[in-house]
């Protein structure tokens, strides 16, 4: 059991290291991430970028560039491109994001010639650490589709679940978390979730064990979940979290980020390699554990 950011790195270390292809690299705390995995022996990296301001960069953050590939592309469309390429070419394992917009990298990301589609549906996790949570734990999708259908939400649950197996979570607890624990005709999400429970019970959806609905309390509490008369394998002790829509998902990412003061990674699945996808906001721990997801995703 993973039970902190601490022994994700340390597995990371185990498992890696990989290789990043880094769009955009001139970011301090992109770079000082990338010098800290490189440090660590979790990634090395190609960083794609204009290469003056990395070196200035590099320089201010204290990056010893002479350990990294350097490939000098100004223009920051074609700098994605070129990062995109590296791994759709074998030549690094990860792609991540630096100082860009998410839009033009997914662009790249996303092209017939060059990209990285699978097939699957792409959807992004985010993994969480907070003191009243004896574990890690994942939460989808919080970022990337909108209002998924019920396809759609078995094709999330089930990238979450490939990417919770890479975490050495071999049955991963999938609690399908919506506003109430029963079954309403009036809430489309309830539906869903028991459909998804017993498409995981008939062996549709599997390496998993899935229940649903399940409200957030008795997903995560044992307590609320006996309160409750609730008898399941999941209840209070989820290792994802499917959210029903973005807005639930966002809300919960950010409710946990501010209020519970949890540290957090995410990353983007679905496609032939991951995608290391933080907010140019984001801190330079949280691309690190980013960074340490990403190389545990390219392992499995």
């Amino acid at each position: 059991m993973l039970k902190s950011f601490d022994d994700l790195l340390a597995l990371a270390k185990k498992k890696g290291p990989k290789k990043l292809a880094v769009a955009v690299a001139e970011d301090k705390e992109v770079l000082g991430a990338v010098g800290k995995a490189k440090e660590l022996g979790i990634a090395d990296a190609i960083l794609v970028g204009d290469k003056k301001k990395i070196e200035t960069v590099a320089q201010e953050v204290g990056v010893d560039l002479s350990l990294f590939e350097v490939v000098d592309e100004s223009d920051s469309q074609q700098a994605c491109r070129t990062a995109v390429s590296l791994v759709s070419s074998g030549k690094a394992d990860i792609v991540m994001k630096g100082i860009i917009d998410t839009a033009v990298i997914m662009k790249q990301v996303l092209d017939k010639e060059i990209g990285l589609r699978t097939g699957k549906i792409i959807s992004h996790v985010a993994v969480f650490s907070v003191a009243t949570y004896e574990k890690i734990f994942i939460v989808t999708d919080a970022a990337m589709n909108i209002s998924p259908d019920l396809n759609q939400k078995k094709e999330i649950l089930e990238n979450a679940v490939t990417f919770a197996h890479s975490l050495d979570i071999d049955d991963p607890k999938v609690a399908v978390v919506c506003a109430r624990e029963k079954v309403s005709p009036k809430m489309e999400a309830t539906i869903h979730a028991k459909e998804l429970e017993d498409m995981n019970k008939n062996g549709e959806i599997k390496g998993c064990t899935v229940a649903g609905p399940l409200a957030l309390d008795n997903a995560i509490s044992k307590e609320a979940a006996i309160h409750k008369e609730i008898d399941s394998p999941v209840a209070g002790e989820a290792d994802i979290l499917l959210v029903p829509a973005i807005e639930a998902g966002n809300v919960l990412y950010k409710s946990l980020t501010f209020f519970a003061e949890g540290k957090n990674a995410g990353l983007i699945v679905g496609t032939k390699a991951p995608i290391v996808l933080t907010s140019r906001s984001d801190t330079e721990e949280a691309k690190l554990y980013s960074i340490a997801l990403g190389v545990l995703a390219a392992s499995k």
